[in-house]
């Protein structure tokens, strides 16, 4: 079911509601509603936008990686400026990952585009390539994001958890992208 809330289309509760009118229809990455394509993206609130990422990226930008945290640095698709938010990098099976916990965010949609970052703790920073993960490789990426954040992201993933069914995760899947962290080019 799709639902307008403040001007952004988003998808309510009811995963498999049927269409809307004739004219919805899910796609792999989106909904389309009347020719308009609508991705899912869950807005940060006050508090978490205005005190818990200024914290977070603080403390990161100074050298203090909170529970795992990198700023991520990536070149705004438009302006080609640098764009950063902090992330949670994930650490699974010797390999580095960035998962979208809101969505298909602004930093998603840059990273789609540049292909590339940095990943920034204190002085250091780390150039990196990205790669987005399929749907079948970022099943237990997924699963090990939530054993090691569901704490504090938890809410954006429909009450799936790290011990839901493989069917309950690939529902969810298209909704959080993920990309593997690769060594520059």
């Amino acid at each position: 079911m799709l639902d307008l809330y403040a001007g952004r289309a988003h998808r309510t509760r009811d995963r498999h509601a049927g269409p809307i009118g004739a004219s919805v229809a899910r796609s792999s990455l989106s909904l389309v509603h009347n020719g308009v394509v609508a991705e899912r993206y869950v807005a940060p609130g006050w508090f978490t936008r205005n005190v818990f990422n200024r914290a977070v990226g603080f403390l990161t930008r100074h050298g203090v990686s909170v529970a795992g945290s990198r700023v991520l640095a990536v070149r705004g698709r438009t302006s080609g400026e640098w764009r950063t938010t902090p992330v949670n990098l994930l650490q699974h099976d010797g390999k580095r990952y960035l998962v979208a916990p809101r969505g298909v965010t602004q930093w998603v949609r840059n990273m789609r585009i540049a292909g590339a970052g940095q990943l920034r703790v204190g002085k250091r920073v780390e150039d990196f390539r990205a790669r987005e993960l399929g749907e079948d490789e970022q099943l237990p990426v997924l699963r090990a994001y939530l054993r090691r954040w569901k704490w504090e992201v938890g809410a954006f993933f429909e009450g799936v958890g790290p011990d839901a069914a493989e069917d309950e995760l690939r529902t969810i899947a298209l909704d959080h992208p993920a990309f593997e962290v690769l060594p520059p080019a």
